[in-house]
């Protein structure tokens, strides 16, 4: 009967160098899109838009950018799948024709928080067409409370798109807010002459008036009062 040979000594010495030499390294986990998104928007998320290359984003996640190229195309494509995933996370309602107004706002207000968490990633939403089904999912359920509160199809879509593009203006200028001193501007206001912007210096405080959002729903509430329902 064969007994089965055993390990050799050369071998059970390659054995014991190995443990000497520590465990091997672990390998790389693998790139994907998921990964190369969710690596763009911590970037955005600590540093801005301004920081976001495709050079950044390879850098942090210790690769080249040719690695980031064989599964997202170019920047604008980056950008369409931040903005999508970002859309992802608004929560649609069932259209209520009793509610409507509130309903529209409320779905602007969620995609709002989500661009201001990443300051000026509103950006990416204003460079290009939404190529996203995701995003694309946004319109369309604004569309769909827009029509169950008796808009017309015409001035619905006109009305979504003025409130989009309102939503991404506001949260860039928010993003800005931290450069712009509210205080001077006040100031540098009331330092005019009355004789030249009477309504100007007599309504500084009017002008520059408003706490939290409260600008925001005004802007919103007030466009869709123009829309028959």
């Amino acid at each position: 009967m064969n007994r089965k040979r055993g390990t050799s000594r050369d071998e059970w010495a390659s054995q014991i160098a190995a443990l000497e030499q520590g465990t091997p390294p672990a390998r790389k986990e693998p790139i994907t899109v998921d990964r190369i998104v969710t690596t763009a928007l911590r970037l955005v998320e600590t540093e801005g838009f301004d920081a976001l290359t495709m050079r950044r984003v390879a850098a942090a996640l210790e690769t080249g950018p040719a690695s980031l190229y064989a599964h997202v195309r170019n920047k604008a494509e980056l950008d369409d799948l931040l903005i999508g995933t970002l859309s992802r996370n608004v929560s649609l309602p069932a259209p209520d024709a009793a509610r409507w107004r509130a309903q529209f706002v409320d779905v602007c207000a969620q995609l709002r928080d989500q661009f201001l968490r990443y300051p000026g990633i509103a950006r990416a939403a204003l460079s290009a067409p939404p190529n996203n089904l995701d995003t694309l999912r946004i319109t369309e359920g604004m569309l769909a409370i827009l029509l169950a509160g008796g808009v017309a199809p015409q001035p619905a879509a006109w009305a979504i798109d003025a409130a989009l593009l309102y939503v991404s203006a506001y949260t860039v200028e928010a993003s800005l807010r931290g450069v712009v001193d509210r205080d001077e501007m006040l100031a540098r206001l009331r330092m005019l002459p009355v004789s030249r912007f009477p309504h100007t210096v007599a309504h500084v405080d009017k002008i520059n008036a408003g706490d939290g959002h409260e600008r925001f729903e005004f802007t919103l509430r007030l466009l869709l009062q123009g829309l028959e329902g």
